[in-house]
């Protein structure tokens, strides 16, 4: 149950807000933070004056239940609207709870995704490439801008390695629940005797971090140029521009090489040097947080397998939350991909709510 006194605070922050934006002298900066909060806080707003009300209206109706003198018929009517109403009071605590629940505010972020080919060879590599270009029509439809860092490119069309950036609104929040090891069942084409294989590749997904969002030393890093190679050992020019990057107190090492020019290939490099030691440095806050505990959504564990796409029964699995949707197809296409984004995050919620209680 939440405190009334809890609630009412929140009514009363949405007044404050209100009068606020209303009165004219505030600065821009404070203007655009406080019309977030406002556009957030107005979202729940009507739930929360419900929840409020909820025991007052309870009372009104139980008193005509035990009123000798009211006839049946409005019994039975006051008897169905306290059924619910108390279904209503049900709801509006569970929307209230997921409201009040800490906020991540990494889920506000954009993206760096990072897809590697794993166990499998070419199968594996076909099936990374399969999976950024799901990434890819995701990003078209929901009009996110997908930026590429770097691809290395394996034989036959598949990617050993593809690193991207993706840009627009509330990104992490819809991404974070990818990383992980998603594994693909079906039979390559190089397959004479129809024999199902399997392969896999690892997702990860950081939130991208801002210079403001993390501090990092110049003199914690150690920067080594070299000529970049491309396949079979060619170079790519005939200048220094591949760049790699190391923390030294995490050892932590970013190559870049897609640029020509050294400049491009260190900013490439500090962008994902950047992200990767923010969500090492929230993967520590968390697990101090949940010494005891190990939610089994959301770890961003790049060893934990999540997903299998089964080809031969046209099925996706995410093993997290035992969904099973039978459109393959649909779901590569990033048709029904917030389907299965919107079980996770509700899942995620319900286990957050429960270590609540």
């Amino acid at each position: 149950m939440i405190p009334i006194k809890t609630v009412e605070e929140l009514i009363m922050r949405h007044s404050s807000l209100e009068q606020d934006l209303s009165s004219g002298n505030i600065d821009k900066k404070l203007f655009a933070e406080k019309s977030k909060e406002y556009s957030d806080v107005n979202e729940i707003i009507a739930n929360a004056k419900k929840y409020i009300s909820f025991e007052n209206e309870k009372k009104e109706l139980e008193k005509i239940l035990s009123d000798s003198s009211i006839d049946e018929e409005l019994k039975k009517m006051a008897e169905l609207e306290l059924s619910e109403l108390k279904s209503q009071h049900e709801l509006n605590e569970k929307k209230l709870k997921i409201f009040l629940l800490p906020k991540d505010e990494a889920d506000k972020k954009n993206a760096i995704i990072e897809i590697r080919a794993g166990t499998g060879g070419l199968e594996a590599s076909l099936f990374a490439s399969d999976l950024f270009k799901m990434y890819e029509k995701i990003s078209n439809k929901k009009k996110w801008t997908l930026e590429l860092i770097s691809i290395s490119r394996s034989d036959a069309g598949g990617l050993k390695e593809v690193i991207a950036s993706i840009k627009g609104t509330n990104i992490y929040s819809t991404l974070k629940y990818e990383s992980g090891v998603h594994r693909v069942q079906r039979v390559p084409d190089t397959e004479t005797q129809g024999r199902v294989h399997t392969s896999a590749a690892t997702v990860a997904v950081l939130p991208e971090a801002e210079e403001v969002d993390l501090k990092i030393n110049e003199s914690d890093l150690r920067i080594d140029v070299f000529r970049a190679g491309g396949p079979g050992g060619q170079s790519v020019n005939t200048t220094d521009s591949a760049v790699r990057i190391t923390h030294v107190p995490t050892g932590i090492t970013v190559s870049q090489q897609d640029e020509k020019s050294q400049h491009k290939n260190k900013a490439k490099g500090m962008k994902i040097l950047r992200a990767r030691l923010y969500e090492l440095e929230r993967s520590r806050i968390e697990q101090e947080r949940s010494k005891d505990r190990k939610n089994k959504i959301g770890t961003g564990d790049r060893s934990e397998r999540i997903r299998t796409y089964n080809f031969p029964q046209g099925r996706v699995t995410d093993h997290r939350i035992n969904l099973t949707l039978h459109k393959l197809d649909e779901f590569l296409e990033g048709e029904i991909f917030d389907e299965m984004i919107e079980s996770l995050t509700l899942q995620a919620q319900e286990e957050s709510l429960s270590n609540l209680n």
